[in-house]
């Protein structure tokens, strides 16, 4: 499959998409809020997600357990999410870096790509 142009619209949508689908994989729900930002050197998606009541159950009875499931959980997320932009858009990435702040529910993901 042929790369979308970057900053192309398809392209925004494309990556919204499957970054929302990815979330609904993992967690059953997408994000409340999404924006994109491109530059010629990064991607960078910055998302607000909804709390799962299991986290908050969590958080109140092991807070430990809980920052070590969303540590994994992003870790996870990281690997689907490459797999997908690669397969599904033809990109190239160099390294995709994912913080996720567990009290507001903001996860802040920069894709880098390889240059040619």
């Amino acid at each position: 499959m042929a790369p979308i142009e970057p900053n192309s619209n398809e392209f925004k949508q494309k990556l919204s998409q499957i970054y929302n689908e990815v979330s609904k994989e993992l967690f059953g729900f997408g994000t409340t809020l999404l924006k994109t930002g491109i530059s010629q050197e990064a991607v960078t998606l910055y998302a607000r997600h909804r709390r799962s009541p299991r986290s908050a159950a969590l958080e109140g009875e092991v807070p430990t357990l809980k920052y070590e499931v969303d540590f994994y959980m992003s870790s996870i997320y990281k690997k689907r999410l490459r797999e997908r932009l690669e397969n599904e858009l033809g990109l190239e990435i160099e390294v995709l870096l994912r913080d996720y702040d567990p009290a507001t529910q903001w996860a802040v993901t920069t894709i880098m790509l390889k240059h040619k």
